[in-house]
């Protein structure tokens, strides 16, 4: 499982201009799934996303997203598994197939609603979707269940 965790001021996702999902402050995570990701991988996403520090305390980069009372904006994004090794046209064969990505997202989704206090919005799973994203920082942190650095 991938994640690429942004922080923002505000955010949006339109799907067919209507608005699926909006947050002020907060932080926009795009995520993608193997077909091999386990409970353990979206635990692990999860637990990081929701105690990882990156809010500015005045001083330093102190506070998570709680701290702050911020909010979160989920948008599943399967080119999170684009391989560029091989020519000029991204290979997408490690990214889940669409069918077992739908239920890890779901799954994902439902366990990140079970464990988070802040507000939450989401994208639309499959859907082509505008994201219009108001960058803070910038702060971008990528997170690799698999390799956890």
């Amino acid at each position: 499982m991938r994640a690429v965790i942004q922080l923002v001021s505000k955010g949006d996702v339109l799907v067919k201009g209507e608005m699926s999902g909006a947050i002020d402050k907060g932080l926009c995570v795009l995520v993608g799934f193997e077909d091999d990701d386990t409970e353990n991988d979206m635990d692990w996403t999860i637990k990081k996303i929701m105690h990882l520090r990156i809010f500015s305390d005045g001083e330093k980069m102190n506070l998570n997203v709680e701290d702050i009372g911020g909010s979160l904006l989920i948008v599943s994004q399967f080119t999170l598994f684009a391989s560029i090794k091989k020519g000029n046209r991204p290979s997408f064969i490690r990214a889940a197939k669409p069918e077992k990505a739908k239920e890890l997202y779901e799954r994902f989704v439902e366990k990140l609603t079970r464990n988070s206090s802040v507000p939450l919005a989401f994208g639309v799973f499959g859907a082509h979707m505008e994201l219009n994203l108001s960058l803070d920082g910038p702060v971008t942190i990528m997170m690799d269940s698999k390799n956890k650095e």
